[in-house]
């Protein structure tokens, strides 16, 4: 590169780790950094990331990343954000909030649609329209309808963060942060606490932006195959007006504490509350020195807590104190590293006693040594993760943007957080020179380290009562402190607030922001190579590089279950890999699993077939390794399939409640998806069985299973071995690899005399004809916000599959969705999903304060698209956004996994094709088509909520009891 537009190189250098030639630059003018990363990959990634150190617990950082979006100075529509949703092909578009910086992520297969997110960004992060509506709508205001209303708080923010707080484990990572950290910024919510959002003012909120959204405060990354001079020229087109400041956003080092800290904190765990304690040790570590401290620290965290063969993690679950781990292990993304376990689902009484075992197994470690074959399976398991770098479906180049910033945002290097060889190297060269690394890590860092805090959550039904007591108390005195004129102002501002939400961008503003044209667009879809070969053993194979890694996926057909095991098959997954064999413990195996291959783990896909009535489930064990690795992989393979010791019932126990623990954590945060997949249990039998295997049905059947592997073990026992006679057969299985055509000839012999081991014969397929219950639900949690999901069979009701329902749902999602529930609702968000399999159609909301209003929004929506009047500039962003889901950027075991799962649903390539063909050829009279079909849906769908017992009863009152109840939590 001859003109650098600006900037001066730093530094370069070639990183073979990743394949790319990495520049540094500074910006002459404001000394912004730009950190460019050149290499082969198509999925392009530019993100610019601002140092925000909260000042307080308002959120002030979260609710400007939320605002910084909507509208500016090049496109001053109401929110551009949504409108590049609305027509971008982005692999991911997002903002996010960290606890001391705030990063604005992009990125695209399209290069021309690459460089239109960039400049959109660029204009909303540095000339945003910072107005006190924008506050009110992300963050909060008063909302007052009529004079003798009450007063309440709205605002999009105020709502996520009430969504946020209702679970356990982030009031547990906050407290936790907040004692740490008493002395800097690490103690405060960045996100925002919600009895502390209402405090933030307009001038504070300005003035943040105008301190920290400047260039000399960014650091800029691009990362893929565009052209490195042209990311120059676009930056440095924002950047040459601004002059270079002095900007103080460096977070100060915490100082250490000189003996340890124990505090005691309520939570609501709603009525139950029993054995729901939770308890946690945690110290802050310290700033790394070097990339091999990090090295080190991440090998560190796998020996203690990666497997369930870790040592403290196994003293934990083994000593039956509690139900599974509590704590995130190390938090690497900040500057002073902090480590954290323990245990919930603990009796409060028993605190003391997990203390005291986490720091007496830690002592034992540190004194008597790490036996070698743990060190051995972490060091294989991490180098491995780190050669292969599969973030699955998350670009490659953000993952690598985030570890960069996790030593450049402290004013470290950036190239070494990219490049692991030598620090690698090194650490090994210590290890095989018999020096005991991570005994004395545990030593310094963890036993001798006084700066320790002991955190426990304890159950408290008042908890609810006592902080909507205390909003409302905050509310009514507001509102009693405010004179009559001064109530009508709010209610002024109110319906001024919801005017500037309801009315529309005009077609001139809406035409600013730039999109690609369907000429743009590929006619033709990318097709994933695929060669059935059908025998003695059914072989699915793609040939794909892969970096030599061989991709195993070993199925067997869940069918040949009977009806009522159905509900152990993730349990039984597990198992196989986490309960040892006859010959060797889960210790060994884990090990065994660790330093001889890349990973094993359980897999569901439970499906109707395209065009049938007919389903396909499976389990699979999804394997990896290298081509020299092979042998042991298929060996271990063999021996947790064929000698797995299921006669374990302590190990079974820990299995099962550790599982119980994880769903009963994940309700609030993955409340849409849970009732989601309960709604669609009421419409089909593939629903049905994914409401047992991974629902609130199979929550219920594992708080049972614990009583039972207590009170009758020999039942459950047959049970998992009536599932090995069942499943583990020959005749059911299938065998799907992921590999280049030299790696493939090497590993089909291998993988034929594996095939050929296992068990003959094929069990008779099951005929399940489930009951299917349609009723509304009203699925009763501890929380202050719900999830609200309305849905029906469009199949059923007469619907023909058209491509054009792809580009439907996502325009009603970013326009009618988005501007009632979010914008004016004070939802997080909504979506539609539609399974194209089954024909089910699902409305959702996420962590949303209504609920009978989110109904008739959903109700509307029939109505707003019969009578909508699309534009050609809509239908074409449209169609660019349909085509950009069809031409997802897949990594290669994922594109072998996803040619799969078309195979055994019966989607075929053909009709991949005809399906992008009626996308790109939608018209506006489809939309309107579709919003008759929706209104067939007002009448016929069912209805599931999850959320609290208050807001069900409030909604059951009103529509004459039309939620039938469920006690969840």
């Amino acid at each position: 590169m001859n003109d650098l537009h600006g900037f001066e190189l730093v530094r370069e250098q070639h990183i073979a780790e990743i394949n790319s030639h990495v520049r540094l630059l500074r910006h002459v003018k404001t000394g912004a950094q730009l950190l460019s990363v050149e290499n082969s990959d198509e999925n392009k990634v530019f993100g610019i990331t601002f140092r925000t150190p909260p000042p307080d617990n308002t959120g002030l950082p979260h609710i400007l990343e939320h605002a910084v979006l909507a509208g500016s100075r090049k496109y001053p529509l109401k929110e551009p954000f949504v409108e590049l949703l609305k027509g971008s092909m982005a692999t991911f578009i997002n903002a996010m909030t960290f606890d001391d910086r705030t990063a604005y992520p992009v990125a695209s297969q399209n290069v021309r649609d690459f460089y239109n997110l960039i400049d959109v960004y660029l204009d909303a992060v540095f000339y945003p329209r910072i107005r006190p509506e924008i506050l009110e709508q992300e963050g909060w205001h008063y909302e007052l309808d009529n004079i003798d209303d009450p007063l309440n708080f709205r605002g999009i923010v105020f709502n996520e963060m009430k969504g946020a707080y209702s679970s356990p484990d982030r009031v547990m990572t906050e407290s936790l942060r907040q004692r740490l950290f008493p002395d800097n910024a690490y103690g405060r919510d960045a996100g925002g606490s919600p009895a502390a959002i209402p405090d933030l003012t307009f001038e504070q909120f300005k003035r943040f932006h105008e301190t920290y959204y400047h260039p000399s405060n960014a650091l800029i990354w691009f990362y893929g195959d565009d052209d490195p001079a042209e990311r120059l020229r676009i930056v440095e087109g924002y950047l040459k007006d601004y002059d270079r400041l002095s900007i103080d956003a460096q977070i100060a080092l915490q100082a250490r504490w000189d003996e340890p800290r124990r505090e005691v904190v309520g939570y609501d765990a709603g009525e139950d509350n029993g054995r729901k304690g939770m308890v946690t040790v945690s110290w802050m570590l310290g700033e790394p020195s070097s990339e091999e401290e990090r090295v080190r620290y991440a090998i560190l965290e796998h020996i203690l807590l990666g497997t369930p063969a870790s040592p403290p993690r196994k003293a934990l679950i083994d000593s039956g104190l509690g139900e599974d781990l509590a704590g995130f292990g190390i938090d690497d993304n900040i500057r002073q590293y902090v480590f954290a376990t323990g245990l919930k689902g603990i009796a409060v009484g028993d605190a003391g006693k997990v203390e005291a075992l986490i720091l007496n197994t830690l002592e034992s470690l540190a004194r008597d040594g790490i036996d070698p074959e743990t060190v051995a399976a972490s060091l294989n398991t991490l180098e491995f993760q780190w050669r292969e770098y599969n973030t699955g479906n998350f670009p490659r180049g953000l993952a690598m943007m985030f570890s960069a910033l996790s030593s450049w945002a402290y004013g470290g290097d950036p190239f070494a957080a990219l490049a692991y060889e030598a620090p690698l190297n090194a650490l090994k060269a210590r290890l095989n020179a018999g020096e005991k690394v991570f005994e004395s890590m545990i030593r310094s860092a963890l036993i001798d380290n006084t700066h320790r805090s002991v955190l426990v959550l304890q159950p408290d039904s008042t908890v609810r009562e006592q902080r909507e007591a205390a909003e409302r108390a905050r509310l009514d005195a507001a509102r009693a402190a405010m004179s009559e004129s001064d109530l009508r102002a709010v209610i002024d501002n109110t319906r001024k607030l919801r005017l500037m939400q309801e009315t529309p961008d005009s077609p001139e503003l809406l035409a600013r922001v730039p999109s690609l044209s369907i000429s743009d667009l590929d006619r033709e879809n990318k097709r994933i190579p695929l060669e059935v070969i059908e025998g003695e053993d059914r072989v699915l194979y793609h040939d794909l590089f892969t970096n030599g890694v061989i991709y195993l996926d070993a199925g067997f057909d869940l069918r040949a279950l009977p009806a009522p095991l159905l509900p152990y098959v993730s349990l039984f997954g597990k198992a196989l890999l986490e309960m040892g064999t006859r010959t060797q413990d889960y210790v060994r195996l884990s090990q065994r699993i660790g330093s001889r291959t890349g990973g094993i783990a359980p897999s569901t896909i439970i499906s109707q077939k395209r065009n049938s009535k007919d389903l396909t489930a499976w389990l699979f064990l999804r394997a990896k390794a290298t081509p020299a690795q092979a042998d042991d992989l298929l060996a271990i393979l063999h021996d947790v399939l064929q000698d797995t010791n299921f006669d374990n019932q302590e190990r079974f126990r820990q299995i099962v409640l550790k599982e119980k623990a994880m769903r009963e954590a994940r309700l609030v945060p993955m409340g849409s998806a849970v009732v989601n997949t309960r709604l669609n249990g009421h419409f089909h039998t593939a629903g049905w069985a994914a409401e047992q295997t991974d629902g609130i049905s199979f929550l219920f059947f594992l708080r049972q299973l614990v009583e039972r592997i207590e009170r009758d073990w020999a039942s459950v026992l047959a049970d998992l071995e009536a599932i090995r006679a069942h499943l583990l057969r020959r005749g059911g299985m299938i065998a799907n690899v992921t590999v280049d055509s030299g790696n493939w000839r090497a590993f089909q012999p291998k993988l034929s005399r594996f095939l050929a081991d296992m068990p003959a014969g094929l069990s008779d397929l099951q005929n399940w004809s489930p009951a299917l219950n349609p009723i509304h639900e009203g699925l009763a949690i501890p929380a202050q916000v719900n999830y609200v999901s309305k849905g029906a069979n469009l199949y059923d009701l007469g619907y023909t599959l058209h491509g054009s329902i792809q580009i439907i749902q996502r325009y009603l999602r970013m326009t009618w969705l988005w501007e009632r529930i979010r914008v004016q609702g004070g939802a997080y968000g909504a979506a539609t999903f539609f399974d194209a399999e089954s024909g089910v159609w699902n409305f959702s909301s996420y962590r949303d304060p209504n609920l009978l209003v989110t109904l008739d929004v959903y109700d509307k929506a029939a109505d707003f698209l019969a009578k909508l009047d699309l534009s050609e500039a809509e239908r074409v962003k449209s169609i660019v956004a349909g085509i950009g889901q069809m031409d997802t950027y897949l990594l290669p075991d994922a594109k072998g996994f996803v040619s799969m799962q078309r195979y055994l649903i019966g989607y075929s390539d053909e009709q991949r094709q005809q399906f992008r063909e009626e996308i790109l050829s939608a018209t506006a009279q489809d939309f309107r088509r579709f919003g008759e079909v929706l209104r067939q849906l007002n009448n016929n769908g069912l209805i599931a909520v999850l959320g609290s017992q208050q807001a069900i009863d409030a909604a059951n009152a009103q529509r004459d009891h039309f939620l039938n109840v469920i006690q969840v939590l």
